[in-house]
């Protein structure tokens, strides 16, 4: 999702039902076959500056990269690459067609696959510049007739010199007023306020799917393999799930956002993520972990929150979730700041995320746009490239929680690898009897976040300290 840096998240309320949450688990997954690789979202990353890193992702472990949105749109800002013009080709700053299918296919013969951000709930608020829902308008088909070498070289689809969409694929130029409302959310704008008349919300008419489905079709074509759903909140099951049928989903994994404040028994979950897991077969964002993670790392929140949070609807099923510490839009819109970590906090919750078996784990990384200079490059961080390497080595494997308490948790994967993370301000020891353990004994399990430290196991006991704010991350 994405809105002017300076709106404002209104209060969800109401109080709602704690079950229902499990039926996520037991829908059917077939159209998301994506393994649990980690995902880098390379945020308002040039097409080209993606491409001239692909050695360094691909030796960095990551195995998927979302990138910025692959259509026409205009602007500098960063929030201006949510606002579309044109599905029928690309052409932005950060990139063009021929740039974006050069990455896609730099990346492939690298093994890394490329998921594409696309926004189908709305076309870019331009009541400024334009008098009519015509998109792209009479302008930018001037601009296009007077480039039209570089432009057909660019297109995706259809006929170039006309528009694709009019007022009649246009829902009411109503702003969404109360976001407890489901009906309202679903169906009236995204508005910033001070009378703005907001994002002109699409509808689910016959041309409108058709348009989307051929966009999707398209960037399939040029190999694309995963979509997120930007603002999937703000769209109806129904419009998801006719242009996400069958066919556009085959061989590609789909997953959308839909931001709340917790897992079960919070309204948001209850009102809107609940029901998406249950009306259509995406993943999703998991918010109800991250929250979880804020509760557990945050002053007085306890560790042993992390032990199983899915048993208690604060996480989502493995298959259905992409898990983060952050977001694009956390940093970048006044209204969830809120959700951010603090650094250190953030950095341990990585360790937690890409240990544990469960999800897709996605690291941001941006170019400072929120002026908080935390992730730029972050994806190239030492630590960070430590934990894939730890993720990357573990995967498949089972998960055992071996010790915890308000300050701690200590878990094995398989026998390949052991997690301790202590997010108090003293030292950890913990005792953990290893008899009945699969863990290897007169073997090294060496720390892959670069502390030197080895555990070697050689009698019945061994003693785990975690150093104060610190992970570990040991691998056989």
């Amino acid at each position: 999702m994405a809105v002017e840096s300076g709106a404002t998240r209104v209060a969800h309320a109401g109080r709602v039902r704690l079950f229902g949450w499990l039926l996520m688990g037991f829908v059917a997954v077939a159209a998301c076959p994506a393994r649990a690789d980690v995902m880098l979202h390379a945020f308002n990353w040039r097409y080209e500056d993606v491409t001239a890193r692909a050695d360094a992702i691909r030796d960095a472990g990551y195995r998927m990269v979302l990138v910025a949105p692959a259509y026409r749109s205009q602007g500098l800002a960063w929030w201006a690459r949510y606002q579309p013009q044109d599905y029928r080709l690309v052409d932005h700053p950060l990139g063009d067609t021929e740039q974006f299918a050069l990455m896609v296919q730099e990346l492939d013969a690298r093994g890394v696959r490329v998921y594409a951000d696309v926004v189908f709930n709305h076309m870019a608020n331009e009541a400024a510049s334009r008098p009519d829902l015509d998109y792209p308008g009479a302008s930018v088909l001037t601009a296009y007739e007077a480039n039209r070498t570089y432009v057909d070289r660019q297109r995706l689809f259809g006929d170039l010199r006309y528009n694709f969409l009019s007022q009649y694929d246009f829902g009411p130029a109503a702003c969404v007023g109360n976001y407890a409302d489901v009906w309202q959310v679903q169906h009236w704008r995204l508005c910033g306020g001070g009378g703005d008349p907001g994002l002109p919300d699409l509808l689910d008419n016959d041309w409108v799917v058709s348009q989307q489905q051929t966009y999707l079709r398209a960037l399939k074509t040029l190999g694309v393999k995963g979509f997120r759903i930007d603002a999937a909140k703000h769209m109806t099951f129904g419009h998801l799930n006719r242009v996400f049928d069958a066919g556009i989903k085959s061989g590609v994994h789909v997953f959308g956002e839909v931001i709340t404040g917790g897992g079960a028994g919070e309204s948001e979950y209850e009102a809107f993520l609940r029901p998406y897991l249950q009306h259509t077969d995406h993943a999703a964002y998991d918010f109800p972990l991250l929250n979880a993670l804020r509760g557990a790392f945050g002053f007085g929140g306890s560790m042993n929150r992390l032990v199983d949070p899915l048993a208690y609807g604060q996480a989502l099923a493995p298959a259905r979730a992409i898990t983060f510490t952050v977001t694009h839009d956390i940093p970048n819109n006044a209204g969830f700041r809120y959700l951010l970590m603090d650094p250190v906090d953030e950095t341990l919750a990585y360790a937690f995320l890409l240990g544990r078996n469960g999800g897709v784990p996605m690291v941001y990384s941006d170019h400072n746009e929120s002026g908080d200079n935390r992730w730029v490059d972050a994806y190239d961080r030492a630590d960070i490239k430590g934990m894939v390497r730890f993720h990357n080595t573990v995967q498949g494997s089972d998960m055992q929680v071996l010790s915890n308490s308000d300050c701690h948790i200590l878990f094995r994967r398989g026998n390949r690898g052991i997690v301790g993370i202590n997010k108090c301000g003293s030292t950890v020891n913990t005792t953990v009897g290893m008899n009945h353990s699969v863990l290897w004994w007169y073997t090294d399990y060496v720390d892959t976040l670069g502390s030197g430290h080895v555990v070697r196991i050689a009698g019945p006991n061994y003693t785990f300290s975690l150093p104060a704010r610190t992970a570990r991350m040991w691998v056989r």
